[in-house]
């Protein structure tokens, strides 16, 4: 038995994914014998960096034997016994640099250009030698932290977050679930819902974000909203329903670090459709095996949507896949691996 700290930092009142690994984690170790607290540290965003980076290195622990961190900085928080399960950096000053680069004025670029500098220091440094390990949550993140700062990772998926999925009867409906902003790619959902061969596809969207009324709006410009049900922020109840209950899941961000939407689609046996450029998913989702990837076009994945919504014997077989995929990945190995003491 080992005390862990499983540490991330989080801006307030934001449900990330790395939240949800997190207590995941934190409720697997508990379920092996362990003891297991959740630490949470700050994230004051853009403009007080610095703040977040000193607020990390400084953050009062709980006296335990292990620390486990997981989203930047957290690995800047001191142990002498330290994996950092890498969920990702600061995006905007890694592979988001170009499009943040290109939304902020030519004054404001050269005064983030030196921030950008100073960050990559700073994370070369905290993961180098404040953590003893880093593992990467996927291959996706392992070669961003090969090719930006020259550090080598294992790579360790992370299973489903536990949760009571259920696999009932395949609905008629496309589900898609996630945080509603830019890099998530909703958008591309409702394009292709208004292409010619997706115009019967029903969708189910769910979650919130800065983009729900540009969304709601985009669906209701192409003709396509009395398709499109926008379903907020779910409980867990809701959710296991949907994904157990719709034809197929659209998960098609851009570059994600990982995505358990994913996992949480397998467990469910629903079959994954993505786009080659999603980044995580793309790890996961077997083209014909446990889903469907696609080019990141309206027109491709009206497409795809359209094969699973017309062929539901074609949406069982890769919701088998998925299935059996899922199954293969379980917390209890993720602990084997991420405990070191």
């Amino acid at each position: 038995m080992a005390v862990l700290a499983v540490v991330t930092s989080s801006p307030p009142g934001i449900e990330g994914g790395h939240l949800v690994i997190a207590r995941s984690l934190v409720t697997a170790a508990r379920e092996q014998g362990h003891v297991a607290h959740l630490v949470v540290t700050p994230d004051y965003g853009f403009g007080r960096t610095l703040a977040t980076y000193r607020s990390n290195w400084s953050a009062a622990l709980p006296d335990v034997d292990q620390v486990i961190s997981l989203r930047y900085p957290s690995y800047a928080v001191g142990h002498p016994a330290h994996v950092c399960w890498l969920n990702h950096t600061m995006r905007e000053y890694y592979d988001l640099w170009p499009a943040f680069a290109a939304s902020i004025s030519a004054r404001s670029r050269m005064k983030e250009r030196v921030r950008k500098s100073l960050i990559h220091a700073a994370d070369w440094w905290l993961l180098r030698y404040r953590a003893g390990q880093v593992v990467a949550q996927s291959r996706t993140i392992q070669r961003r932290l090969l090719d930006d700062l020259g550090i080598r990772a294992d790579v360790l998926w992370p299973p489903p977050p536990p949760r009571s999925y259920r696999c009932e009867p395949y609905g008629d409906y496309i589900f898609a679930v996630s945080r509603l902003t830019r890099t998530k790619r909703v958008d591309l959902l409702i394009r292709a819902l208004a292409e010619p061969v997706a115009k019967h596809v029903r969708a189910v969207i769910a979650g919130e974000g800065e983009c729900l009324a540009e969304l709601q709006a985009m669906a209701s410009d192409l003709g396509v909203a009395t398709r499109v049900q926008f379903a907020g922020r779910l409980d867990e109840d809701a959710l296991t329903r949907h994904l157990g209950q719709c034809r197929a899941v659209c998960f098609t961000p851009f570059g994600e670090d990982y995505g358990f939407v994913t996992t949480e689609a397998f467990a469910s046996g629903r079959a994954v459709v993505t786009c080659a450029d999603s980044g995580g998913p793309t790890e996961l989702v077997r083209d014909g095996g446990t889903g469907l990837v696609t080019a990141p076009t309206p027109a491709a994945l009206a497409t795809a949507l359209a094969r699973v919504a017309d062929d539901r014997g074609l949406a069982e077989r890769l919701g088998r896949g998925a299935a059996a995929q899922a199954a293969t990945m379980t917390w209890a190995d993720a602990l084997k691996r991420l405990v070191v003491v």
